[in-house]
C-alpha cells in the first residue's frame, strides 16, 4: 500500500525547546523548526511522505486565536491525507478543542508534543513525533473514521480532543481525560443542525473571552476589570461553581455572557440561581463539565453566532 501524504505543521513549544545539554528543565521553547524535528527522526518516513510548514514558534503560553485561526484555515487549504501538529502542551488541550469544533473533514488531525526539550538527554520529543505519524498514517487509511478527527498523541495514548486536559505539571505523561468519570455519551454542538462545528472560515480574529478565578477574599472589582475587557467570562468557581455573595452582587450589574466553571477537576456545574443573577436578556450558563479553559474556547465560538441566553445555554449543555 502506498504511503499516505502527511504535513506536519509546526508552531514551537517544548519539542522545539533548547537549554543546557541534557538538562530537562531550564531550557527556552520555540527553538528549533520543524522540519530539523523531522529530520532528527528518519523512521517517520517508514510510515508516510512527510511534508513540514512552520506556522509558528512560540512557548504555547503565547498561542492566539489568530494563530488557530492560521492553523485551521490551512487544514483546510493543503493537500494531505491528515496532519500532525507540533505544540506546547500548556494549552495543547484548548488548541485541539478549538479545532475539533471548526473543522470539518474526515481527515484526522494529531497533536503532539513533549515534556522534555529536544537538548535533553532522553527527550521525549522524538519518540511523540513518530507515534503521531503512525497514528494519522493508520487512522487515513481506515474505512471506519470516527466523527471528531482531532486527536491528542502523547507517551504511547490517544485523547480525543474533546476531553483531553493536561493533568500533570512534571509527569513525563501529563495528558488526561477531564473529568474522567463523564461517558461523552452526547457530545458535540448540533446549534445550527450542522453537527459538531462553527463556521470561523471568514474571521479573522474571535471575541474575547476572560477565565476569572474565584478564592477566599477574591475582589469582586476583578469581575468588573474582566467585564470591562471582554465580550463574555468564564468563573473558575469554587465546588460546583460557586463564589461568593459579594462576587454575586457584582455580577448582578455585569451585561455581558457569564459562563460558570469550577477550578475542580472532577464534577458538574450547577447553575445556583441565588448567585446568578444578571440583567434582563443577559446570559449566565452553566459549563457542565467543561473545565475553565474549554468553556472559555466554547465561548469564544458561541458568540461569533449569538448572545441570547437559551441559545448559549443550549450550546453548553450539548458541550
Amino acid at each position: 500500500m502506498a504511503k499516505k501524504n502527511i504535513v506536519i505543521l509546526a508552531t514551537g513549544g517544548t519539542i522545539a525547546g533548547v537549554g543546557e545539554a541534557g538538562a530537562n528543565t531550564g531550557y527556552v521553547s520555540g527553538q528549533i523548526a520543524g522540519a530539523d524535528l523531522v529530520a532528527a527522526v528518519p523512521e517517520i518516513a517508514d510510515y508516510a511522505n512527510v511534508t513540514v510548514e512552520q506556522i509558528c514558534n512560540v512557548n504555547s503560553d503565547d498561542m492566539t486565536s489568530e494563530i488557530w485561526l492560521q492553523l485551521r484555515r490551512r487544514i483546510d487549504e493543503l493537500e494531505a491525507d491528515a496532519f500532525v501538529i507540533t505544540h506546547g502542551t500548556d494549552t495543547m488541550d484548548e488548541t485541539a478543542y478549538f479545532l475539533s469544533l471548526t473543522l470539518h473533514t474526515d481527515k484526522p488531525v494529531i497533536l503532539t508534543g513533549s515534556m522534555r526539550p529536544a537538548t535533553a538527554k532522553e527527550p521525549d520529543g522524538p519518540a511523540n513525533l513518530l507515534g503521531a505519524v503512525r497514528t494519522a498514517a493508520a487512522f487515513a487509511v481506515a474505512d471506519d473514521k470516527p466523527e471528531n478527527n482531532v486527536w491528542v498523541y502523547f507517551g504511547d495514548e490517544l485523547f480525543d480532543a474533546r476531553r483531553v486536559q493536561k493533568c500533570s505539571a512534571s509527569e513525563l505523561q501529563p495528558m488526561g481525560v477531564s473529568f474522567p468519570g463523564d461517558t461523552g455519551e452526547g457530545s458535540g454542538l448540533d446549534c445550527n443542525g450542522d453537527g459538531n462545528f462553527f463556521d470561523v472560515a471568514s474571521l479573522t480574529e474571535l471575541p474575547r473571552v476572560n477565565v476569572v478565578y474565584f478564592a477566599v477574599d477574591s475582589d469582586p472589582r476583578l469581575l468588573e476589570y474582566a467585564a470591562s475587557v471582554s465580550e463574555g467570562i468564564v468563573i473558575a468557581g469554587a465546588g460546583s461553581g460557586e463564589f461568593s455573595l459579594a462576587w454575586s452582587r457584582a455580577l448582578a450589574n455585569i451585561d455581558i455572557p457569564v459562563v460558570m466553571s469550577t477550578r475542580i477537576n472532577h464534577g458538574s456545574v450547577t447553575l445556583n440561581a441565588a448567585l446568578s443573577q444578571a440583567p434582563d436578556g443577559v446570559a449566565r450558563v452553566s459549563a457542565g463539565t467543561l473545565p475553565p479553559q474549554k468553556a472559555a474556547v466554547l465561548l469564544r465560538l458561541a458568540l461569533t453566532q449569538t448572545k441570547n441566553p437559551a441559545k448559549l445555554r443550549r450550546i453548553f449543555e450539548n458541550a
